[in-house]
């Protein structure tokens, strides 16, 4: 039985490719930046306001605050809007709709013939940046989160694979796949910006606090000699207008001991990820929690649990203690 998820991407497929490009941008780019100005009912926009104070390294005023949200939950509508209708694109218009900044740089990586891992942020629309490099002649790799329910993954992992990207669950066997892939010469696309369940992690330093980055990047680097570098695709203002930015490769240090090198270069890909964030804060559409003091999230519409006053915690504690009796 299709599951209500499922369902709800499909339709959201169909209703996408039935717009005008032009026209359902600007619907979904309206409608979330609605949804971002909402009560934050799950706790998404906490969560978004937390990340664009890191990013600023300070604190938001209340209306810039709500600006920068808005314009976060809008571009991440975009992101869907555009990803759903990418199997409607011609190859012409993905190719027209880019701009590169650093070329050279892959063209140099991919030149060694070791294959090029790209660390990416969750940011502007990376899946039309990955479609580009298809339409010019370029493999790529894509490893991916495996979502619940199964049959939404399987029609993610599907919808990806007819756009013609090689698609690598993350979980076992998945390092085996890219080693594969960047042994026939793949761009493999790495999202680095944030762990996800069956993946190893770094503590590194990311806008200035501790936080876990997936180690996969660096690891998969080190064992198999191929380039790490990063990269980002930003939106124009038009519907088809994107800007693909490549960072150069990155050397990574080699210490005595593996974890060593691993930890040490994934702090490298930290502060190259800052680098290109930095340049379009409210495209970075990671609206999880990411860091360990980020606020939670709750299931929709239930109340956050208040924090306890202090008188509430001495009375707890005075009518819990044990009873003094005196004779």
């Amino acid at each position: 039985m299709l599951s209500k998820e499922l369902a709800l991407y499909r339709a959201g497929a169909v209703v996408a490719s039935a717009l005008p490009g032009e026209v359902a941008g600007t619907l979904v780019q309206g409608v979330g930046a609605l949804m971002g100005r909402l009560p934050d009912y799950n706790g998404r926009r906490a969560v978004a306001a937390s990340h664009m104070a890191r990013v600023l390294g300070r604190p938001l005023a209340p209306r810039e605050q709500r600006r920068m949200v808005a314009e976060v939950f809008a571009n991440y509508g975009r992101y869907w809007a555009e990803s759903l209708r990418l199997p409607s694109r011609t190859k012409a218009e993905i190719l027209d709709g880019v701009t590169t900044f650093g070329w050279e740089h892959l063209e140099a990586a991919l030149a060694g013939g070791k294959g090029v891992i790209v660390g990416t942020p969750h940011l502007g629309g990376w899946e039309w940046g990955a479609l580009y490099l298809i339409a010019k002649g370029i493999p790529v790799t894509v490893a991916v989160e495996p979502l619940r329910p199964p049959d939404l993954f399987d029609w993610f992992a599907r919808f990806r694979r007819e756009l013609g990207m090689q698609v690598v669950p993350v979980g076992p066997g998945a390092a085996g796949a890219i080693l594969q892939a960047l042994k026939d010469g793949h761009v493999v696309c790495l999202l680095s910006d944030r762990v996800v369940a069956h993946v190893s992690g770094s503590e590194v330093s990311f806008f200035g606090a501790p936080v876990m980055l997936p180690a996969g990047p660096v690891t998969l680097a080190l064992r198999s000699g191929a380039p790490l570098m990063t990269a980002a695709i930003y939106y124009g203002k038009r519907a088809t207008a994107h800007t693909l930015v490549f960072r150069p490769p990155f050397e990574l240090p080699r210490t005595g001991r593996f974890r060593q090198s691993v930890q040490s270069g994934t702090q490298i890909l930290a502060i190259e990820l800052e680098h290109l964030i930095r340049s379009a804060p409210t495209q970075w559409h990671l609206v999880q929690p990411n860091w360990p003091d980020d606020p939670p999230l709750h299931k929709p519409w239930a109340r956050p649990a208040r924090a306890m006053s202090p008188d509430q915690a001495r009375q707890i504690a005075a009518a819990s203690s044990p009873t003094t009796v005196t004779e």
